[in-house]
């Protein structure tokens, strides 16, 4: 029999994520030749189920489906801070003990951590939750900047469209990249990217437009090649060193010279997405990171591919 996947739907039910793997393993795939999945939408506590917005939902299965599952998909939790009912617990241990492979999207990963099978395993959840999940259960070793993390039985993935990436990781695991390749195509998405690729990188701006750091940031993105420090940058705001550490860490949550390193690294994202022209010395020397080295080490310590691979990913 072909592979079943069990799509889990609850009260409160995140529609994007659980949306992915509907579009993904629910459609009919003859024109791809293999056998393609068996799927089942099954409901891990009673009725009636809402999803965001308002929308009901109506499951034709319930958790005894998990028995017979060979993968299981969990969509973002309702409610990180809320523990999962104790027969959905249950249901995943037992799969878990039988072989069957657990896959979470965004706050799903509470689901597995609070069944204890994420211990000592490494995991990723969305960016926003990363901090309260390794706190809450310090035995899982946290990756907060993948976009999922493959440990066999076990896939967790960071948020919404991450699970996207994720849910096609598994369809490359099971029938191969030609196939992968052809469901990316008419899901009209990059045919992979990589669990390890970051899931961001954060260019935190003030909320008050108008302010002198807003202000200096705008002149920072527009003179990035300029050989930048602490003092320059005060001089131009028109303020001591010290009090633009400050209030530019108070607007940022970042040092100055650690916010310009992201901006820089974001007009190199950029300018290699869009001007396939430029070979990386060029990229580097526009974007202010001095040499395709320096660029190199910048896109490493942020968790992104080298330069020439993120181009050929992305550009």
């Amino acid at each position: 029999m072909p592979h079943l996947v069990a799509i889990l739907a609850y009260d409160r039910l995140c529609m994007f994520e659980f949306g992915c793997a509907v579009e993904l393993f629910a459609l009919e795939r003859p024109e791809l030749g293999v056998d393609w999945y068996r799927h089942a939408i099954c409901a891990a506590e009673p009725g009636p189920l809402r999803g965001t917005g308002g929308v009901r939902i109506e499951a034709p299965h319930t958790l005894a489906m998990l028995r017979r599952a060979d993968t299981i998909v969990i969509p973002g939790w309702r409610d990180a801070a809320e523990r999962p009912p104790e027969a959905l617990l249950k249901a995943v241990r037992a799969a878990h003990a039988r072989g069957a492979r657990l896959c979470t999207i965004c706050s799903g990963v509470f689901v597995l951590a609070h069944a204890g099978l994420l211990d000592g395993k490494r995991a990723t959840t969305h960016w926003r939750y990363a901090e309260r999940l390794a706190q809450e259960f310090p035995l899982i070793d946290v990756d907060p900047s993948a976009l999922y993390v493959d440990e066999g039985q076990l896939i967790t993935s960071a948020g919404s469209a991450a699970g996207l990436d994720m849910l096609m990781h598994l369809v490359r695991r099971d029938h191969g990249p030609r196939v992968a390749n052809a469901v990316a195509q008419r899901l009209v998405m990059s045919p992979h990217r990589e669990g390890g690729q970051a899931q961001f990188v954060p260019r935190p701006m003030p909320s008050d437009e108008a302010s002198p750091i807003a202000v200096l940031q705008d002149w920072l993105r527009a003179h990035p090649r300029e050989a930048h420090t602490v003092a320059s940058m005060a001089r131009h705001a028109l303020m001591s060193a010290r009090t633009l550490q400050r209030r530019f860490k108070e607007a940022t949550g970042l040092a100055p010279l650690e916010w310009l390193t992201r901006e820089r690294v974001a007009i190199a994202k950029e300018l290699l997405e869009t001007r396939e022209t430029l070979d990386v010395e060029a990229v580097a020397d526009l974007a202010g990171l001095g040499s395709p080295e320096s660029m190199r080490r910048h896109f490493r310590l942020m968790g992104l591919p080298a330069p020439s691979r993120y181009r050929r990913q992305f550009g």
